[in-house]
């Protein structure tokens, strides 16, 4: 199986964090830049599609379905179906921009994969449904296509290749998200999972551990 993440390009919360004090997390849209992003990054994905008619899963979020329409692709799909547990973490409802610094600077203390945010989720939380969407596609049939492309948020990625892997919370916590529209290509041979490249690390893993 080969398997294509996605970030979703450029959100409105991505340059004005007050936006999340009026719109919902899940209806905000891409900016101009952001559309200009998928766009560009189109011919991209469709090289590394290589002809091939993939399932697509996107989170149903805007900007992600957003994202996937300026990759003109749809048409050559096999399957495409939004899948609510590729969304993004969970930060609540609408932001009070205040209590969000509080919440961040105590998340960052905790952990960002244990520390639960007030009316929303844990990172592990995000793990737990990302684990069941691996398990399902995992059973796939015979019929399901051996390419896959995902398109998703940089913290659920993140987790879906710490699934894949095996990686420890520790590795996680010290990844950095990929950027707005970035992807990482994902391949299997005989049960193994290789990536084509590392995310970015702000820190080495207390616990040594690596990503490749």
């Amino acid at each position: 199986m080969k398997m294509i993440l996605l970030r979703h390009a450029e959100s409105l919360g991505n340059v004005d964090e007050r936006a999340y004090t009026r719109i919902p997390d899940h209806a905000l849209p891409l900016t101009d830049a952001g559309r200009a992003q998928a766009a560009a990054v189109a011919p991209e994905i469709a090289r590394l599609l290589g002809g091939a008619r993939p399932a697509v899963y996107v989170s149903p979020y805007l900007r992600t379905r957003e994202t996937l329409r300026l990759l003109d692709i749809e048409a050559s799909c096999d399957r495409l179906l939004q899948e609510p547990r590729l969304r993004e973490q969970d930060w609540g409802n609408l932001q009070d921009p205040a209590d969000q610094e509080v919440q961040k600077a105590r998340r960052n203390e905790f952990g960002h994969f244990y520390y639960r945010l007030p009316f929303g989720e844990s990172g592990a939380d995000v793990d737990d449904r990302v684990a069941g969407f691996l398990s399902d596609l995992q059973r796939r049939d015979e019929r399901h296509p051996e390419t896959v492309l995902i398109v998703s948020h940089g913290l659920t990625l993140r987790l879906l290749c710490r699934r894949l892997f095996g990686w420890s919370v520790e590795l996680f916590e010290s990844l950095s998200n990929p950027g707005t529209c970035e992807y990482r290509v994902l391949e299997e041979h005989d049960g193994k999972w290789t990536l084509d490249r590392p995310f970015g690390q702000w820190r080495d893993s207390p616990d040594g551990e690596t990503q490749l």
